[in-house]
């Protein structure tokens, strides 16, 4: 293991949730049938499927750090059904039949999703299949707003678009021309819904936190986990680390790690919920991948608005706490230019988010080395393919495959990366290209 995950700014998610259960920190060497690298949405769905598959199976789950505070923990909580290429204008994918098949396998992610909120009795502050809209703030924003409805049509999926005015009634601003509503998405707060699976789970696998894995190695027909302070053994391995699959000598120089950044805000306060008008909750996305996404949310934990803004590429997985600084005053500069009416509100919490993407939209999927798998590289959609991979990594090995499974296997192989530093300078460019055009979205 070359480097450990290092996170930048506590997740506010977290930060507003009441004191969560503490698991234990491996301490002393066991034994399991599959242990799983990575406690977020792909590791805690992989532990899930494979004891529903098996309950006989001793499964361990080790998470670096603690469970919630990690990338999972860390996005904007949009769990969607729908085609959303981000390295396209307006979302749409390549083929009508690839999307066809890609809803397709998204809407069993939120089925399975859907099934651990009733056990866990998540709430609709927690959970809510509310949908999503795409908000557009310009004439181009518009555009692609209308070139995405009508890929919609196609595609044969139910939407909505939405003026000036009622984009004003639910959202409370006037920065927005247009929106285009999708009822698919599921919105869910991202660190009470691991917070939950991970309580559940421990009652049928074994859950460690604070348990950084620092290498393994073959021990006869298993391997050896190592972590700093007791090790596993071990039939089998699954990685659910993301763009830490790197960090093990897999996937080299083909991975991108992206950083993004979110800032939000303190709880409103009645009067200026009363000053803000629109509804309580609503989660949109910009109508320009490269945009900014907003979110408002109610319930226990107050009265919020997330932004969701900003990007940077680092190869290292790791940004810094004056990237975050800059990143926090363009959100607050986004914040004003939505909500000029709330210039009396300040921002709570703000953090950074570690997310993994392929050039060609490939997930780092499938047996690795004998024994070994993987289930990584989520591509930016890390709630509904993060689950999904899960599932598939589970199914892969107790059924020898499955429809999902068989789904990201068939994908090609992520491609290589143009060597350092030219790799970054490209990349950081086009980030900034992009989200310069982007504009007011």
């Amino acid at each position: 293991m070359k480097r450990l995950p290092r996170q930048i700014g506590a997740s506010g998610w977290n930060a507003i949730l009441p004191s969560q259960t503490f698991f234990p920190k491996l301490e002393h060497n066991i034994s399991a049938d599959i242990t799983i690298i990575g406690g977020g949405f792909a590791g805690l769905t992989a532990a899930r499927r494979l004891h529903q598959l098996d309950p006989t199976l001793r499964v361990v789950v080790l998470e670096a750090g603690r469970f919630a505070e990690g990338s999972a923990g860390r996005n904007s909580g949009f769990m969607i059904d729908l085609p959303h290429d981000l390295s396209s204008d307006n979302y749409a994918g390549s083929t009508l039949e690839d999307d066809k098949h890609t809803i397709a396998l998204n809407r069993q992610a939120i089925a399975f999703a859907t099934q651990v909120a009733d056990e866990c009795a998540l709430t609709d502050e927690m959970f809510d299949p509310c949908g999503k809209i795409n908000a557009a703030a310009t004439r181009a924003g518009d555009r692609h707003n209308r070139e995405f409805a009508a890929y919609l049509d196609r595609l044969g999926e139910s939407h909505t678009l939405y003026d000036h005015r009622e984009m004003q009634e639910i959202t409370g601003s006037t920065h927005y021309r247009s929106g285009l509503f999708a009822p698919g998405t599921v919105m869910i707060q991202p660190a009470a819904y691991i917070r939950a699976l991970s309580v559940q789970l421990a009652q049928k696998v074994e859950l460690f936190e604070n348990s950084p894995v620092t290498g393994f190695q073959r021990e006869g027909p298993g391997w050896l986990v190592e972590t700093p302070n007791a090790r596993v053994s071990t039939g089998r391995i699954i990685l659910t680390n993301n763009g830490h699959l790197e960090s093990f000598g897999f996937y080299q120089r083909r991975l991108m790690h992206i950083c993004l950044y979110a800032s939000l805000t303190q709880s409103l306060t009645f009067e200026q919920i009363n000053r803000l008008g629109g509804q309580p909750r609503w989660a949109a996305t910009p109508a320009d991948p490269m945009g900014t996404s907003v979110r408002r949310v109610s319930g226990s934990y107050g009265d919020r608005i997330l932004i969701r803004s900003c990007s940077s590429f680092h190869p290292t997985q790791e940004t810094t706490n004056m990237r975050l600084r800059n990143a926090g005053w363009v959100h607050d500069r986004k914040f004003s230019e939505r909500f000029p009416q709330l210039a009396d509100v300040r921002m709570e919490h703000r953090w950074a988010g570690m997310l993994c993407l392929s050039r060609n939209g490939s997930a780092a999927f499938g047996e690795l080395d004998s024994g070994v798998f993987s289930a990584c590289c989520q591509n930016g959609l890390g709630i509904a393919r993060g689950t999904l991979q899960g599932i598939g990594v589970a199914e892969l090995i107790l059924q020898d495959g499955s429809q999902i499974a068989d789904h990201f296997l068939a994908q090609p192989m992520p491609p290589r990366l143009p060597p350092e530093p030219f790799g970054s300078l490209a990349a950081n460019s086009y980030l900034i290209w992009k989200e310069w055009r982007s504009g007011k979205e």
